[in-house]
């Protein structure tokens, strides 16, 4: 059978996200991973699909994998430690692609690929999801409207019903945003910052009062390589998370649950970030859980030689239907929607991008309200 998509990473959260909407969206998918039994759900009541075991870090076997397939579009919803070799497997396919998003010097090197993307009349695109992805897009959207942008403040803040903790999307990324030296573009330099040293307390609509902090992102790099042109000077990446799920976290961070070291346990050398990871992929959400996130940025920059301030938020609810996905679904329905952008020829020019230097906002807004995921403008519904 020859499939539309191709998901990599499909049997984690928002693989299974991604794949269920473009399934539902009528359309074939190769599920790709190395855990068929998470997908079993899916496989049973959707019938377009089949599973193949993919591990990237054989990149031949995924490129063979892809071909196979005779889809056209990749989608690698995998830890971003892996974007580089998929895209290179895809790539190999002679397959567009897309991800969730990757560290800066991923990025860097997935941007470095741009030339041989288009002469293989490729498309590649990095961080379609909600930071990075939503938010690139609200910044096209909103630069557009100014004749100099000064400074962006980008960011994400979430709560639920029920103060319990549950993994708001990969614990590994999680602990990275919370520990590692987060960049931030200040006078047109990048500096770096202590995260929990960076602590604010701000208000967000549907969220209210919250606690944020600067955290690692791609958006830094990728914002001010858009828009350096156009005068952009600082950029800063926030990170909010409600009290019950910051206690959890923290306390996983202190007791060692979430690091990278290796230990010996038994003889077998293992990380415990790993086995964190495998433990909490059989967390279940509390029964009449639900969560709600703000999507936002807010820029500050000149039009017609006054100073103009735009703030775009991406209200999201959890979605009927979809209470097991939470707020998720704005990570894998936007890549969903870019992937699908991507094979009917809305997005059309070849080579590598991340969000704000290829998507057309209108259109992608408009599919996200399909979704309940209202785009605002300075409060007001546009989408």
């Amino acid at each position: 059978m020859k499939y539309d998509f191709v998901v990599l990473g499909a049997t984690g959260m928002q693989g299974r996200i991604i794949s269920r909407d473009l399934l539902e969206s009528g359309y074939s998918v190769l599920l790709c991973g190395r855990d068929k039994k998470r997908l079993a759900k899916l496989m049973k009541k959707y019938k377009k699909t089949a599973f193949e075991y993919v591990d990237l870090k054989d990149v031949d076997h995924a490129a063979k994998v892809i071909k196979k397939s005779g889809a056209n579009v990749v989608a690698c919803t995998a830890e971003g430690d892996w974007n580089l070799n998929a895209l290179k497997a895809a790539m190999a396919a002679n397959a567009h692609f897309i991800d969730l998003g990757s560290e800066i010097w991923m990025t860097k090197d997935q941007f470095k690929l741009h030339n041989a993307l288009k002469k293989k009349n490729l498309i590649a695109i990095t961080g379609c999801g909600s930071v990075p992805g939503v938010g690139n897009v609200m910044l096209r959207y909103a630069a557009a409207k100014m004749d100099k942008v000064h400074s962006i403040e980008v960011g994400f803040a979430w709560d639920s019903n029920i103060k319990k903790f549950v993994v708001p999307f990969s614990i590994q990324s999680i602990s990275e945003e919370f520990l590692d030296p987060a960049p931030y573009v200040e006078g047109g330099k990048f500096k770096t910052a202590i995260p929990l040293e960076s602590v604010r307390e701000s208000f967000h609509k549907t969220i209210g009062k919250q606690s944020e902090f600067l955290t690692r992102h791609p958006e830094q790099y990728t914002f001010y390589k858009y828009y350096k042109n156009q005068g952009v000077k600082n950029i800063h990446f926030y990170g909010g998370f409600p009290k019950h799920s910051v206690d959890k976290i923290v306390a996983m961070i202190d007791l060692g649950l979430v690091s990278k070291k290796e230990i010996n346990f038994r003889g077998t050398k293992i990380k415990p970030v790993d086995f964190t990871t495998e433990v909490l992929k059989d967390l279940k959400f509390p029964k009449g859980y639900k969560e709600y996130e703000n999507l936002w940025v807010k820029l500050i920059g000149v039009k017609d030689g006054k100073k103009k301030e735009i703030l775009m938020e991406c209200i999201v609810p959890t979605l009927k239907g979809w209470e097991d996905a939470g707020c998720n679904i704005d990570t894998g329905m936007p890549a969903s929607i870019m992937a699908q952008m991507i094979k009917t020829g809305a997005i059309e020019e070849y080579g590598s991008f991340s969000p704000e230097g290829v998507v057309p906002p209108k259109p992608f807004f408009k599919e996200l309200r399909k979704g309940h995921m209202k785009v605002m403008e300075n409060g007001r519904v546009i989408n």
